[in-house]
């Protein structure tokens, strides 16, 4: 495992190395004292998975403000999605700033972002699953979300979805 940063404070891209044999491979994603000594949190309290039916599915952008502020390692672990994440902590060097990444099994890569970093991703294949380690249950009272489109971040999608809820469509831009 090796851990690289973006350009995104906080944001961080873990390389997973696997381990391959006449049988397949075997793949270390989490290694508790190896983000600790990145100066990462050494803790992730849930592991939740979000399926999609086809491609140009969208989902994002989402985050969740404190106390409920949510880590999370995300890795594609079936398909492939367009990754992104946005900074959207105003004290942040890296303020409405965003970094985007093609996630698939076969890389073995995964993006570990901190809390107050709004994500999301564009399925790129029909039948996609995401795999998400978190920090924090989720609260709707505390969750926030940024449209996919706005101007002020200026997101280079590699095509425009073809489905997106309501919610995620509907989010209000963001004001300068």
């Amino acid at each position: 495992m090796r851990l690289a940063p973006t350009g995104l404070s906080g944001v961080v891209l873990v390389h997973v190395d696997p381990a391959a044999d006449e049988r397949g491979s075997f793949s270390r994603v989490w290694d508790q004292d190896e983000f600790a000594a990145a100066g990462l949190p050494e803790r992730l309290d849930l592991h939740c998975v979000s399926s999609n039916r086809a491609q140009g599915t969208l989902r994002g952008m989402h985050w969740q403000e404190p106390p409920y502020g949510e880590i999370k390692l995300v890795r594609c672990s079936r398909g492939a999605v367009f990754d992104v994440a946005v900074d959207v902590r105003r004290d942040s060097p890296s303020y409405l700033q965003w970094f985007g990444i093609e996630l698939r099994p076969e890389t073995g890569e995964c993006l570990y972002l901190p809390a107050g970093v709004a994500h999301g991703f564009l399925t790129l294949s029909d039948d996609t699953e995401v795999s998400y380690l978190m920090t924090s249950r989720y609260s709707p009272e505390h969750a926030r979300g940024l449209r996919y489109d706005d101007p002020a971040v200026a997101i280079t999608w590699p095509a425009p979805p073809q489905v997106i809820s309501d919610r995620d469509r509907d989010f209000a831009l963001l004001e300068p």
